[in-house]
């Protein structure tokens, strides 16, 4: 990217935070925030789309991160889902069936909890030539 994004953020003294600074970022409880991957193993990666594996045990959670890239999520293993922002506000809550796919743009700090009682397996692709490697 030639130009950094816009978090959607405001750090302490007032000013945006760039989608990439992990230097202000502080959670819902107060306490400093370090960004994580959006998944958890790469299966696959060219100049075109990056492939995540996540897999999540009831309860288990996918930590603080950030998309810079539009992407895709294809349920391998439905499960109930929660999303929650950094900035705050209401989780959201989603059911993502097997076999389902859901598209998303690139943007706010978010957490994903497995909130359901089975385990979550998904495939998160990220379109790398409408983000980062964009012409």
């Amino acid at each position: 990217m030639t130009e950094q994004q816009n978090s959607g953020l405001v750090g302490p003294d007032g000013e945006p935070i760039a989608a990439h600074d992990n230097t202000h970022l502080v959670g819902p409880d107060g306490k400093p925030v370090s960004l994580g991957s959006v998944g958890q193993n790469i299966l696959l990666e060219n100049e075109f789309v990056r492939v995540w594996e996540i897999d999540l045990q009831p309860g288990q959670k996918q930590p603080w991160h950030q998309h810079v890239n539009p992407y895709l999520v294809v349920a391998i293993e439905a499960a109930d889902n929660r999303i929650d922002a950094l900035i705050g506000g209401d989780p959201r809550l989603v059911h993502e069936p097997a076999g389902g796919v859901i598209y998303r743009e690139p943007g706010e700090v978010h957490m994903l909890t497995n909130r359901g009682d089975s385990r979550y397996v998904s495939r998160l692709i990220e379109l790398k030539f409408l983000g980062e490697n964009r012409a």
